[in-house]
């Protein structure tokens, strides 16, 4: 056979497209064409290198994907020149070695290659962990199998000799590893191979059956393995690059060449194969710990040491299992029983006790008695515990027992930015948050349920999970068996769990109908803002940094301290308290009207308030803006005061250099800008510049045309609209310009970006204070999204 691999690449490619890259069996029929037409290629080479030549004591074999034959359609190939160190009929073996390569070398084919004696392969092997892993797959292709026998032979038996060895240090590469790359179940982007859950660790879990440590798990294993193949071989067909990384925008090609409805479809069926294959390694592993323990000198009989945990069962080497008078097939609470024990203890529950309690404990009924409610409830606050409890309930089976609404949101994908989760875990993670807020609540039993469902309205179509989500948690709810009362509170935890971060992060704290709109949102009950404000900061710490930094939850604590002045007050016709101004003397003001601003920054949560005092005029908010962004500040609110024909602005800045802002900088800018001196700006064109065009200038890359949004009803003293734009530096300098020429006043701003995109509250009132009539309101919006899509002027 003479075809290069670039040509044997098209024959592999043609043998997909003749099935289909989706057919029944595709995938490792595939994958068996391709290793046999490698090999042959292979063969090739190798007749040609050693033509006439005697080839007893050299062989050539291969290790890796080839040798394991799951090779993808542009793997490379990981060769190993092996003999017996003996005389070759006068010729070196580096001689045989380039005849082999030049040619593998030559058809553009990546290689890895080494020349090795047994003892060679015994040295690197012995010294080399990886090296040692991939040298048990190790395969002849051609030449003298004797020699390929003898070195698989004796790289397996020294394995299994030193495997107690070893094994602390193959699980500590499993966790340097894992760091690395991250959990390919949690990823967008994910790597294939190397997460936790990829192909690297189904090798793993051969080289510990092979150590004879313990028996790696079979069937869903070995699909999930075939899941990975399959999207591996599908992402070298879509870029024409041999790798493993699933890259987002490979995602609707990949999906559609496997036969997905969409990229979701495609990356949940990843996130599911993978965490089987990380749930099967952490078993193995601890198999193979126990395995190691065992085999270590003892005195007495050899009896397992079983700790009694309560309710039949049992800690035995590390996990939970059930004691041998367990009531399993007539206690329908044994699941629930054994979650709980497991979880407080911080164990895991063996892998057959979990497919006893799934296969033979009777189901719940309908509705769950209470005490089936109080357990399940004691499960949702054992705290961290919960997570790899919940992961191995739901590999078995029996969360879909206990919850069916739960297979909607398994392994879903989440892509808004801020999200670090798939949906499922992301709720678990915000179970575990909610767990050490229960202290704050008069129910912790409904803020957990409301933790546990409160995205499960993120399924496929849905385009308000909040609301789609609602009749889900009353469906749950009333199944589990809580009374109307507590099924209303839930259902209101699901369905408004968003409205208080809204409120807080876009809306003017000090405006009543602010607090008046988070009051409605739990129906005037003090107990269930409670348990809503707890449920907030949850969900936030558990979608990630980006989600609950520190001056997101000053934001929030601020919202409360203000509905909870109505409440103090009676109703919510209460204002909410006046934030603390700074303080300010007469001699200041007068300072401030003959022209000389004051300016005071002080500390704040990570961020820092800088409190403005300046003539009133318009333009102030944009100047003020513009130069806040010129040295560097982001704005996340601006809260503005006029008081005698002097503006007391407060302004909440986050300093990206970690540098605490100048205030007498601050203040020789504004004094220049109030004189016409537009220098102090100078620096803000020079941050445009340097960040370059945005999408919309560009035409490269636009999400859609800025949108300006009334918000009604939102205050009673100003027209409130949110802008949603592509962010740049000096933005909201230009959204004040362009309310300076309408002749508008900036009440308030509350501005948030997230992934590159504003979104950005405005307080408007005309100059004097009267609100917006329709027609400025109109022809504010349209300048607004003049001002997000043109760019500067």
């Amino acid at each position: 056979m003479t075809t290069g691999l670039g040509g044997l690449a098209a024959l592999r490619l043609d043998l997909a497209g003749a099935r289909g890259f989706d057919a029944p069996g595709a995938g490792p029929a595939r994958r068996q064409g391709m290793g046999k037409l490698t090999r042959e290629w292979l063969v090739s080479i190798w007749d040609e290198a050693l033509a006439g030549r005697p080839q007893e004591g050299i062989a050539l074999a291969a290790v890796g994907s080839l040798a394991r034959g799951d090779s993808g359609p542009l793997s490379d190939l990981d060769l190993v020149l092996l003999h017996n160190g003996r005389s070759l009929g006068g010729e070196d073996i580096g001689e045989v070695a380039d005849r082999l390569w030049y040619p593998i070398w030559d058809a553009g084919v990546r290689l890895d290659h080494s020349v090795r004696t047994v003892n060679q392969c015994r040295t690197v092997a012995s010294g080399d962990l990886s090296a040692a892993v991939g040298l048990l797959d190790l395969t002849g292709i051609a030449g003298d199998p004797d020699v390929v026998a003898s070195t698989r032979s004796v790289i397996a038996h020294d394995w299994r000799a030193s495997a107690r060895k070893r094994l602390p240090q193959l699980v500590d590469g499993l966790r340097l590893r894992h760091t690395r790359h991250g959990d390919l179940a949690q990823s967008l982007e994910p790597d294939l191979k190397e997460a936790r859950g990829g192909l690297r660790d189904m090798t793993v879990l051969r080289a510990l059956a092979e150590a004879w440590l313990a028996d790696r798990p079979h069937g869903a294993v070995d699909e999930a393995n075939r899941v990975l193949l399959d999207v591996r071989d599908a992402v070298h067909v879509v870029t024409g690059r041999g790798r493993d990384r699933l890259g987002r925008e490979d995602h609707d090609a990949v999906a559609a060449l496997l036969g997905h409805r969409d990229a979701d479809d495609l990356l949940t069926s990843v996130s599911n194969a993978s965490r089987t294959v990380a749930y099967a390694l952490d078993g193995t592993v601890r198999r193979a710990g126990q395995a190691q323990r065992a085999r270590t000198l003892r005195v007495g009989p050899r009896r397992p040491r079983l700790n009694p945990l309560g309710y039949g069962l049992f800690e035995h080497d590390g996990e939970v299992v059930l004691g041998p008078r367990s009531a399993v097939a007539t206690d329908p609470l044994l699941p629930l029983r054994a979650a709980v024990v497991a979880a407080r203890h911080n164990l895991p529950i063996a892998p057959t006790t979990l497919a006893n309690l799934a296969r033979t404990a009777p189901m719940l009924p309908t509705p769950w008695p209470e005490a089936a409610r109080d357990l399940f409830a004691d499960l949702l606050a054992t705290g961290p515990g919960l997570v790899q409890v919940w992961e191995g309930l739901d590999q078995a089976g029996v969360v879909d027992a206990w919850l069916p609404e739960w297979a909607a949101v398994r392994s879903r994908p989440q892509r808004n930015a801020v999200h670090r989760h798939t949906v499922d875990r992301h709720l678990v993670e915000t179970v575990v948050h909610a767990s050490g807020l229960v202290r704050r609540v008069a129910r912790a039993d409904l803020l957990l349920l409301g933790a546990l469902l409160h995205d499960i309205g993120k399924v496929r179509g849905a385009h308000d999970h909040s609301s789609s989500g609602a009749p889900v948690a009353t469906a749950v709810a009333t199944r589990m068996g809580y009374p109307t009362s507590d099924v209303e509170v839930v259902t209101t935890l699901v369905r408004e769990h968003l409205t208080l971060i809204d409120l807080a992060t876009r809306r003017d704290h000090q405006d009543p109908r602010t607090a008046a709109a988070a009051r409605a949102a739990t129906g005037g009950s003090r107990e269930v803002f409670d348990l809503l404000l707890a449920l907030t900061e949850a969900d936030a710490c558990a979608a990630g940094p980006l989600a609950w930094t520190d001056w997101r939850a000053t934001l929030l604590r601020q919202l409360a301290e203000a509905v909870a002045g109505g409440w103090h007050q009676g109703g919510d016709a209460a204002t909410a308290p006046a934030v603390q101004s700074a303080q300010v003397t007469v001699d200041d003001l007068q300072a401030v009207a003959a022209g000389e601003p004051r300016v005071i920054v002080r500390p704040q949560g990570g961020a820092w308030r800088i409190d403005i005092f300046d003539r009133d005029r318009l333009g102030l908010f944009a100047d003020t803006a513009g130069l806040l962004a010129a040295y560097g500040l982001l704005v996340r609110t601006a809260i503005l005061r006029t008081l005698d024909g002097v503006a007391a602005d407060e302004w909440h800045v986050e300093s990206p250099s970690g540098d605490e802002p100048d205030a007498e900088r601050i203040t020789r800018g504004l004094a220049r800008l109030s004189q016409g001196d537009r220098a102090p700006l100078s620096l803000l064109d020079r941050r445009r510049q340097f960040a370059g065009p945005t999408s919309a200038q560009s035409g490269s890359g636009n999400p859609g045309q800025a949108r300006a949004l009334v918000v009604p009803h939102a205050s009673e003293e100003a027209t409130v609209l949110e802008v949603r734009a592509q962010d740049r530096p000096g933005l909201l300098h230009e959204l004040g310009m362009a309310f300076a020429k309408a002749g508008l006043s900036v009440r308030s701003a509350h501005i948030a970006t997230y992934a590159g995109q504003t979104l950005d509250t405005f307080y408007l009132t005309e100059f004097g204070g009267r609100l917006l009539s329709p027609a400025k309101v109109a022809q504010t919006v349209s300048a607004i999204i003049d001002t997000c899509d043109g760019g500067a002027e």
